[in-house]
């Protein structure tokens, strides 16, 4: 089951990945199908992880992708989530 919400461009249906290949820790190539069986169409894909919008907790030496910019993490970010503030954007002031 595909955790991607992929829609095919011809009839508007549900795409699923039907296979993958890893061609590199952050790469992977992926075969596609429309669940639509009036449509059918099926595609190849790559799906890239390019930035990290948040460090890990359990982080791996050679899995080193630039950080984000504050705009794309903020993109990221739920619709209703807009508001609150981006604790790396965010800097104290001295109080004193």
């Amino acid at each position: 089951m595909s955790v991607y919400k992929l829609v095919c461009p011809h009839c508007r249906g549900k795409m699923r990945i039907r296979t993958s290949d890893g061609e590199h820790i952050f790469l992977r190539t992926a075969y596609l199908q429309c669940t639509n069986e009036a449509c059918s169409w099926s595609c190849r894909a790559t799906f890239e992880m390019t930035h990290e919008l948040s460090p890990s907790s359990t982080p791996n030496p050679n899995a080193l992708l630039p950080v984000a910019p504050s705009a794309m993490r903020r993109a990221a970010l739920p619709q209703n989530d807009e508001e609150q503030l981006d604790m790396l954007d965010h800097k104290e002031h001295d109080h004193a």
